[in-house]
């Protein structure tokens, strides 16, 4: 499991050019406050909005989560955990006054960017996208 990156994957980094392109400047493994261990991955701090790339089997994609065949009571309750602990960071988020968003990792890059951009009231932006 060494191999899996936790932190910029293949998705985040195209999610991140494609949001500096579009002149969207951003802070990379902030805090989340009341947490002293967790990170965003992706931060807008003026806007408070939190965006997050979370990987299918790690945190359980209903679309593509597969059981693991081995040892799969383990990686039942880890992925139940990781599962809790998101939701817990989200409300941690809230309560200090963040929005919280949350992609997964079989989302496009265009599809997640257009979201963001809205959640950030930049509308501006959408319309220089193209779409």
């Amino acid at each position: 499991m060494k191999s899996n990156r936790g932190r910029d994957t293949q998705l985040e980094l195209r999610v991140r050019r494609a949001l500096h392109a579009r002149g969207l400047r951003y802070r990379l493994q902030r805090k989340v406050p009341g947490s002293t261990r967790r990170t965003i991955d992706i931060a807008f701090p003026r806007q408070r909005v939190a965006v997050f790339i979370d990987g299918c089997f790690w945190h359980g994609c209903p679309v593509h989560y597969t059981a693991a065949k081995t040892n799969a009571s383990f990686w039942a309750d880890k992925v139940t955990r990781n599962r809790a602990r998101d939701r817990e960071t989200d409300g941690l988020l809230q309560e200090a006054g963040w929005i919280s968003a949350r992609f997964w990792e079989h989302e496009t890059t265009e599809v997640i960017v257009e979201r963001i951009v809205r959640l950030l009231g930049r509308p501006e932006l959408e319309e220089a996208s193209g779409r």
